[in-house]
């Protein structure tokens, strides 16, 4: 589904984000990058939709090229992938349905949600959405009177009614505590399963990633230093990618 192509990364200060990235990615995986603060993780996730420009290489999603992709042709390939970021990225102040119907706007536009203009399959998409996050009851609560962990089940709702192909999730529980943080990943894990939906999670925590991912893909310093199931995840291999010992969730 995802191919990357000699894909690098260079920053305007001469930083290496990305150093001559060849690797492919299967539909239906659920895949955990993992690596030091700094290794590239961000930088490869944004890159995908496009977040973060390359400057050497190319991305192909879903077939087609969306480094090479412009305008509309752009616009329609973001609409298939679904961003769920480590500080949620909710409107605070509006309602939990509507943030989650602002997964909708790539299909009628900006000024439609904006003045509230969605149809009825858009709403009923919602509502399914939160259902299926545990989220319902909270439809028409603000979204700032929400937990933390609450709020990035909103977000992963928004992703579910997007309707998207693929799933981009940036460190999605590095601020939660560790029960929600089981609540969060076992929501992204399910809809994984049930629905086939492509699944790349950036994870600081090895005991996540040994726990959720099929695959496991280690950077440091921008390069690839393992990819592999997770049976081949070792603690040996794990020291190899973070350079020291491993840290582990209390």
């Amino acid at each position: 589904m995802i191919e990357f192509k000699n894909v690098s990364k260079t920053y305007p200060n001469g930083t290496k984000g990305l150093k001559n990235i060849n690797l492919k990615i299967e539909k239906g995986e659920f895949i955990v990058i993992v690596g030091l603060s700094g290794a590239g993780k961000s930088t490869f996730l944004r890159s995908i939709n496009r977040l973060h420009e390359i400057t050497e290489g190319e991305i192909v999603v879903d077939g087609k090229s969306i480094t090479a992709a412009r305008g509309g042709e752009l616009l329609k390939m973001r609409r298939d992938i679904g961003m769920i970021f480590q500080n949620f990225n909710l409107v605070k102040r509006s309602s939990v349905l509507r943030n989650v119907l602002s997964g909708r706007v790539a299909y009628h536009g900006t000024l439609r949600m904006l003045l509230g203009m969605f149809p009825k399959e858009d709403k009923d998409l919602a509502f399914q959405a939160l259902n299926r996050v545990n989220m319902l009851e909270k439809a028409y609560s603000r979204a700032d009177e929400l937990s933390g962990g609450q709020q990035q089940r909103v977000s992963i709702a928004r992703v579910l009614a997007q309707k998207a192909k693929l799933i981009l999730a940036d460190e999605p529980v590095a601020s939660l505590d560790p029960l929600t943080t089981e609540q969060v990943m076992n929501d992204l894990k399910h809809i994984n399963e049930q629905d086939g939906i492509t699944t790349i999670v950036n994870l600081h925590y090895i005991d996540l990633a040994r726990k959720y991912a099929t695959r496991i893909i280690g950077l440091r310093a921008g390069e690839v230093v393992f990819d592999g199931p997770v049976e081949e995840a070792t603690d040996e291999r794990f020291a190899d990618i973070y350079g020291r010992q491993l840290e582990k969730m209390n």
